[in-house]
Formats: C-alpha cells, sequence, structure tokens
C-alpha cells in the first residue's frame, strides 16, 4: 500500500490526472478541479491508501502535474 496526497486548494484544472490514471481521478463539475476518488480531506488535503498495482499510474500522474499538488508516500 502506499499514500496519495492531493493538495486541491492549488489544483489548476489541467487534466493530466486524469488522463493518466482514470481509476483514481476525476474533474469536478462544480469547479473545474481535480478530484482524488475516495479521499478524505484533513486541513485542506486530501488523501488515500491504494494498492501496490496502481502506484505507477499515480507516480506518472504525480509528475506530469504542472502545479506539483499531487505527492506519494510509500
Amino acid at each position: 500500500m502506499f499514500r496519495v496526497f492531493h493538495y486541491r486548494n492549488r489544483c489548476i484544472g489541467c487534466n493530466a490526472c486524469v488522463e493518466i490514471a482514470f481509476e483514481q481521478w476525476r474533474m469536478s463539475k462544480k469547479d473545474g478541479k481535480a478530484v482524488l476518488l475516495g479521499a478524505k480531506e484533513k486541513k485542506g488535503v486530501y488523501n488515500i491508501s491504494l494498492p501496490e498495482a496502481v502506484l505507477e499510474e499515480n507516480i506518472q500522474a504525480m509528475e506530469a502535474c504542472p502545479v506539483k499538488v499531487i505527492k506519494i508516500e510509500r
């Protein structure tokens, strides 16, 4: 398992994470920012534990983010 953190307030809605890791990410119709599916929010930071099977695509999403608002912790 690994943990993904999403600093959503700084998201610019570029959609890169959704295109790379569609199983975990969607774009919000409300504000145009990315949503980390199933994540819990704490002090403005969303996080979720995910299985190793989806690690690679989430690393790619993190690396593709132009504003670096996705962090991964193992």
